[in-house]
């Protein structure tokens, strides 16, 4: 329980400190944990989207299994229907909301008039002898986490044999509008190994989209996977 506690304090603040930077930055960047068995070849990588009974006619899942199913083609699946398919693919997905405090320093000048900054006070927030005293402000900000799960087992088997999820946390308030990145995100370099976990930053266009320049991923050295051609891996 601690460490989850101290996991989420953790993503939090790198959320937090996401939305301070959303500025100066264009990447989108996903934690990705992956399991794998996977031992399949491209001439076997038929699929079917498998979903609870109480989904079926379920409009945002649907839309989420196209974004999925755009990148899987990536990786040479093919979707056919589900007594044909060898694999079965099933998604999970959510959002969660939580707000962060940042303190933010204010500095204060002894001076009677207000600190107005250069190029009226020459010393800036330091005065002519030292420092002035620092206070701090706290200030609030919506971060938003994002969570994509992707699971591929065998349709005659019902063995798993890939397990992956994608989680981001930044001030995207839509998951709709998050589910690429994450979808690319989890897919990218497919497969890795089992137990890898990674992370991947996506470069966002200059009108909002994910940009065609490619994914760059970085893992522990020991756990990363080798790169797919037009990735780059970060030690």
């Amino acid at each position: 329980m601690k460490t989850n506690r101290w996991t989420r304090h953790a993503a939090l603040l790198l959320g937090a400190l996401t939305v301070l930077l959303s500025g100066c930055t264009s990447y989108v960047t996903s934690q990705v944990t992956a399991f794998s068995d996977w031992s399949g070849s491209d001439a076997t990588r038929t699929y079917a989207f498998t979903r609870p009974a109480d989904q079926k006619s379920n409009l945002e899942l649907t839309t989420y299994e196209r974004i999925v199913g755009n990148e899987l083609a990536t990786h040479a699946f093919r979707q056919v229907d589900a007594s044909a398919a060898r694999y079965l693919v099933g998604l999970s997905y959510g959002i969660r909301s939580d707000m962060v405090t940042v303190a933010q320093p204010v500095y204060y000048s002894p001076w009677p008039s207000p600190y107005w900054g250069r190029p009226f006070d020459p010393w800036g927030p330091w005065g002519p002898w030292g420092p002035y005293p620092t206070a701090y402000v706290n200030q609030s900000y919506p971060i938003f986490t994002h969570l994509l799960g992707v699971r591929i087992t065998e349709r005659a088997s019902g063995k798993e044999v890939y397990n992956v999820t994608a989680r981001s946390s930044d001030d995207e308030s839509s998951l709709v509008r998050a589910m690429p990145y994450l979808a690319r995100s989890a897919l990218a370099d497919f497969p890795l190994g089992n137990g890898v976990v990674r992370t991947v930053k996506i470069p966002v266009d200059k009108n909002g989209g994910i940009s065609n320049e490619a994914a760059t991923t970085s893992a522990s050295p020991a756990a990363a996977p080798a790169a797919a051609s037009g990735a780059k891996v970060v030690q």
